[in-house]
């Protein structure tokens, strides 16, 4: 059975919305957003410098971390990527080795969720 956006719950599926958006605005490959402890939302998108690469999800994390969460319940990546890097799956991980972490492609399928 395929997952949808429209099969999450509306926090999850809001998170889906802030990453896209990001996505959009910057016209990076990749846009995320997270939801920390207590509910407040951070949404980042992939950040490629000659100095610096960030994947989105670290960005949405160090956004977050930064503002004072203390942990993520749930994070979101959207773009074209098959699976959840090593590297975006840590940065969640570090805080909450549980959170779940879905991989929305482009037409709004969930391709990939870490519990």
């Amino acid at each position: 059975m395929t997952t949808t956006i429209d099969d999450l719950d509306s926090e999850d599926a809001k998170l889906v919305t802030l990453a896209r958006s990001a996505r959009a605005r910057t016209g990076a490959a990749e846009g995320a957003a997270v939801r920390d402890t207590i509910g407040r939302t951070y949404a980042a998108a992939t950040v490629e410098l000659p100095s610096l690469s960030v994947t989105a999800l670290q960005a949405a994390v160090v956004a977050a971390v930064s503002s004072g969460a203390e942990g993520i319940e749930a994070a979101v990546i959207v773009g074209e990527s098959a699976e959840i890097t090593a590297a975006s799956a840590s940065a969640v991980r570090d805080l909450t080795p549980d959170a779940p972490i879905y991989l929305v492609d482009l037409s709004g399928t969930v391709v990939d969720k870490t519990p």
